[in-house]
């Protein structure tokens, strides 16, 4: 079947056969049979006509054999990692990681680099000096091996075909395509050699996924194209209104991260942390319920063995430990400054997508996918919604560099939150769990 034809059946609305499938990404991986702009037209075509379950589950399953599936049968263990589609202060994979290996959980972690306001793994575990996410697959299995826990980025045999049509996804248009998306993330988890996936599919103001309603039926079609591959997988849809804890910024967020290892994160943070890796335990077999999954997590948490892990991580991946114990051996902004209060009140409302895109500016995020990352720059919001502060008392801490980079980014902070005379209703953070 010519790339022509595949492209007028999905035009039409027709369902692809397999072959059909396979041609399209096979054009993705090496360009067989498929000139770029047929690509793009596909893509166009599916964006705007859909896909079917079934067409989903073989297109990811077809992208994730693209390139090479590890086969990590030979460690002994559970093998489950985790992934969220991302959000402002999202650092949870640092803490649930390692959590759940000291629960007994074999966690091969697989993240990406941040691309506009939402920040990436890979970008803050490379605030810790000397860490290296780009371990070859020897390496990869040692890490597993003698810490249960390996962090590094995708390589460039692991789904090659996703590759290529994220980064057309990305200039045509076709970002927002539910079966496009499912593909683009299980494919590489599969590829991944795991057991088991929890998915983290957030949505609010800070969100990819903006409404609850779109979130749902993103996690749904993860749910069930991941079912479809073998691969067991649950997910739960979190609250993105406001920033995850109170660090935005990759040495900012990397802190907090070992702060709450060590027991003294901010309450929402160390909540769903605890929860998602307490899913991952349950998902291994390790756990017999919610209830006794999170008691094995607590346990972690309260012992310092979570924090153990993650101080084998970096040693074993060649980051420097004592910055782990001595913060300013991390990168450090020049300059500080603050956003006060201008009248006493209650903190009503907070956008966590302004204050993504502050930290972006600041260059603490890429607009760019070619764009650099200042690991130091970030803000702290000291006040958080349901905080009662006083005129002049300090809202965001603001750790900068460039002076022109802080005016561009001052005037979204100062609009990106609202005081009240009285609390905001508690909203909660776990909205629905979809298994």
């Amino acid at each position: 079947m010519r790339a022509v034809d595949i492209i007028r059946l999905k035009r039409d609305g027709g369902e692809l056969s397999p072959a059909a499938i396979d041609s399209f990404v096979r054009g993705a991986t090496n360009g067989d049979g498929w000139a770029p702009y047929q690509l793009s037209a596909l893509l166009m075509a599916v964006f705007l006509k859909g896909m079917s379950p079934s067409e989903t589950a073989h297109l990811t399953r077809a992208m994730a054999d693209s390139g090479k599936v590890l086969d990590l049968s030979d460690i002994p263990g559970p093998k489950v990692d985790k992934h969220s589609t991302g959000g402002v202060g999202d650092k949870t994979s640092l803490i649930l990681g390692p959590l759940a290996a000291a629960c007994g959980v074999i966690v091969p972690m697989m993240s990406g680099r941040g691309l506009g306001h939402s920040g990436g793994t890979l970008d803050k575990l490379e605030a810790i000096p000397g860490f290296r996410v780009g371990l070859n697959e020897s390496e990869f299995r040692s890490a597993l091996r003698n810490v249960g826990l390996g962090m590094i980025g995708q390589t460039s045999d692991v789904a090659p075909a996703d590759k290529t049509l994220y980064a057309m996804r990305d200039v045509t248009g076709t970002v927002e395509c539910i079966p496009l998306i499912t593909a683009s993330i299980l494919s590489k988890k599969i590829a991944e050699g795991i057991n088991g996936l929890v998915m983290d599919v957030k949505c609010g103001h800070g969100a990819f996924m903006k409404t609850r309603a779109d979130a749902k039926v993103l996690a749904e079609s993860l749910v069930r194209v991941g079912t479809a591959n073998g691969l067991k997988t649950i997910a739960v849809l979190t609250a993105m209104d406001v920033p995850l804890g109170r660090y935005v910024g990759n040495t900012l967020e990397v802190i907090e991260s070992i702060e709450t290892l060590r027991g003294q994160g901010p309450p929402d943070l160390t909540e769903l942390s605890v929860l998602l890796a307490a899913r991952m335990v349950k998902l291994a077999g390790l756990a017999a319920d919610d209830s006794t999954a999170i008691q094995k997590v607590r346990k972690a948490l309260d012992s310092g063995a979570g924090y153990e892990v993650f101080l084998r991580c970096v040693e074993e991946q060649g980051g420097d430990p004592l910055a782990l114990e001595d913060y300013t051996r991390l990168p450090t902004a020049p300059r500080t400054m603050y956003v006060v209060a201008p009248r006493t009140g209650f903190v009503s409302e907070m956008t966590a997508g302004a204050i993504g895109v502050s930290s972006m500016i600041l260059g603490g995020g890429r607009e760019r996918a070619e764009d650099g990352i200042d690991h130091a720059v970030g803000i702290v919001c000291r006040a958080k919604p349901g905080e009662r502060v006083l005129a002049g008392q300090t809202i965001y801490e603001v750790y900068y560099r460039s002076t022109a980079k802080l005016m561009s980014a001052l005037p979204l902070l100062e609009e990106s939150f609202t005081l009240a005379d009285e609390p905001p209703p508690a909203q909660p953070l776990l909205l629905e769990e979809i298994a």
